[in-house]
């Protein structure tokens, strides 16, 4: 007959077991998850573009997601809490585009950022959550947009290298001043300016009103945009960024 304090035993053993399986289940990041992240985007990703066809049947993709989902970052630094989810926010997109792949745009996936969820760090939650909850209203750093790329051509383009917590914040001033310098993303016009559409969307990182926007852009634009500038915003082009050849 089993007995109260049997019964109190078995069930600390079983909690125990629980423990030690979710702390194997659990990955520290470390510097070799950054480097496996870099040789992945140096192979599949040129000039701005994602080789989707190929990364189909590349593990190494499938590796890293595994390990984004299991990663455990709860005694990680900031620098590294920040690095880990621009990477895990980047390759996640790419993820999601090969579950329907080939695709003409990220916007065929209904819920493609609102609903459907990702695997990051033991929680799991959609691509919106990841951008804003875990980075911007986390950080309030408006260079994540330059970074953080949705897998359209309209988007600042993807790196073919990883985000890392030691150069994080040389990355993050580089990737920015290259977006606010391209001629395709800052439309200068006669007595006004176009911009992305991600100005607009995310008004309040920077600034709120145009003149708050404008400031932003003339901190890292070569070409400076009158403070009394009109501006517009041009329509964004949601065409998936992929390099490869069947599109």
């Amino acid at each position: 007959m089993t007995t109260s304090k049997n019964l109190t035993r078995i069930f600390s053993i079983v909690v125990l077991l629980l423990v030690f399986v979710n702390a194997g289940s659990a990955q520290k990041i470390g510097n070799q998850f950054f480097k496996d992240v870099d040789a992945l985007l140096k192979d599949r990703v040129s000039n701005g573009l994602v080789n989707y066809k190929a990364l189909k049947s590349d593990a190494r993709l499938t590796s890293l997601i595994k390990q984004i989902g299991t990663a455990d970052i709860s005694s990680s630094d900031a620098k590294t809490k920040q690095a880990f989810y621009i990477n895990a926010y980047n390759l996640h997109v790419i993820n999601n585009v090969l579950k329907s792949y080939p695709t003409m745009s990220v916007l065929d996936e209904a819920g493609f950022f609102d609903a459907k969820k990702v695997k990051v760090a033991n929680s799991s939650i959609t691509l919106n959550e990841l951008e804003k909850g875990r980075l911007l209203s986390k950080y309030n750093d408006a260079r994540y947009h330059f970074v953080l790329v949705c897998g359209a051509v309209g988007c600042p383009p993807i790196t073919n290298f990883a985000y890392t917590p030691a150069n994080l914040e040389a990355q993050l001033e580089k990737q920015t001043k290259i977006a606010l310098n391209n001629p395709s993303f800052i439309k200068h016009k006669h007595g006004g300016v176009e911009l992305s559409e991600i100005f607009k969307w995310y008004a309040k990182d920077f600034g709120t009103s145009d003149a708050n926007v404008i400031k932003y852009i003339n901190k890292y634009s070569n070409k400076k945009i009158s403070s009394t500038a009109a501006v517009s915003y041009y329509g964004y082009n949601w065409k998936l960024n992929d390099s490869s050849s069947s599109l």
